[in-house]
């Protein structure tokens, strides 16, 4: 292990996965379940629930994306940016990987799978919606729980909260042109009014409460903003869960009508995420870029900012479309890949330094 990467792994934070993300594919899949058994059994209160919206926009999903993604926007330290030059080369793998080659692979996947191999086994009438829901879910990288992949890749965490901070700072302006742009090119029509709505919504206001926040809890020093983090974190995780409940209960006749859906959307997501990650990877080992730095690079490359995802796409398409399902698909196995990714980072090291 190189002196720098030595020093960071022995300063990283303790960002172990906790209880919940450990078997978030376990919770998602309680929450299949729930969500089906409830959307049956009463499905009067939930069609209710659909039919509250304020100019496109479902009030209860809307108010649970914002108690789900405010948290997590707090962890980023936007004073970071001025740290890019240090990792210059790392930051422009992930750069190029996150935003000129995921959102592209993941159309051209979503054309393969699902327009393709897999048609003759979707509805006809949601292939369109499952292309868009899976470009949603590409459009934008990961801002939470890369910080936790880093830890355990023993990542260099300055290079980690650089990298989240630029991306995030990118996402603003180019989530809705790199949408629209990659719907467009799939011949799917694109409600730009909405569109940019769900950017405020769900990414300048946010960004806004969530920095805002920061300040002021930050005021009263770091241990106090680690409390207050501490305490938001369970909620933010309900809020995730109660989501796909609802997301669930409207979905839950497709699913049971045709169960291999989710399997198939799960294909073109599972290999844009190993291409991405063996992308980034072999990248930054071509430009001699420290292990430390290219075990986070390789991860934040592949992820996927899937709270972003659903509600953009309950947002543009609605709570039953094909679009939200395949973003939900994307919770239920970005867990168990990325600790997959992890794991082959951690175990390749030595190939890596050699």
């Amino acid at each position: 292990m190189s002196v720098p990467c030595e020093i960071t792994a022995q300063a990283a934070a303790g960002a172990e996965l906790g209880f919940f993300e450990r078997w978030l594919t376990l919770w998602v899949f309680f929450c299949i379940g729930t969500g089906i058994a409830l959307g049956q059994l009463l499905p009067s209160p939930f069609q209710a629930l659909g039919k509250m919206e304020l100019a496109q926009v479902n009030i209860p999903v809307g108010l649970l994306i914002w108690v789900m993604i405010v948290p997590m926007l707090m962890k980023i330290d936007f004073s970071a940016l001025h740290e890019v030059r240090r990792h210059a080369r790392g930051i422009g793998v992930t750069l190029f990987v996150n935003w000129a080659v995921k959102p592209f692979s993941m159309a051209l996947l979503a054309w393969l799978f699902i327009r393709q191999l897999f048609a003759p086994w979707l509805p006809a009438e949601q292939l369109d919606s499952y292309v868009a829901g899976l470009i949603l879910l590409a459009a934008a990288p990961c801002t939470a729980m890369v910080f936790v992949w880093s830890h355990l890749t023993k990542g260099e965490p300055l290079f980690t909260l650089t990298q989240v901070a630029l991306n995030d700072s990118i996402m603003v302006f180019a989530f809705a042109p790199l949408v629209g742009l990659l719907l467009g090119i799939s011949a799917i029509a694109v409600p730009w009014d909405t569109l940019f709505l769900s950017v405020v919504l769900y990414i300048l206001i946010p960004v806004a409460i969530a920095q805002a926040a920061r300040a002021w809890l930050l005021k009263g020093g770091q241990a106090r903003f680690d409390r207050a983090m501490a305490a938001l974190h369970p909620w933010s995780l309900s809020a995730l869960l109660l989501t796909l409940v609802l997301l669930f209960a409207f979905q839950g006749r497709a699913i049971l009508e045709q169960p291999l859906v989710i399997v198939l959307l799960a294909v073109p997501t599972l290999v844009q995420v190993l291409f991405n990650s063996g992308l980034a990877y072999w990248l930054n080992r071509r430009l001699g870029v420290e292990h430390c730095v290219a075990g986070p690079s390789a991860l934040i490359g592949a992820s996927n900012f899937f709270e972003l995802a659903v509600a953009a796409a309950i947002s543009l398409f609605g709570f039953e479309s094909g679009a939200a399902l395949a973003t939900v698909v994307g919770v239920l196995i970005e867990v168990p890949v990325m600790l997959l990714v992890v794991r082959v980072v951690n175990r390749s090291k030595g190939w890596y330094e050699s």
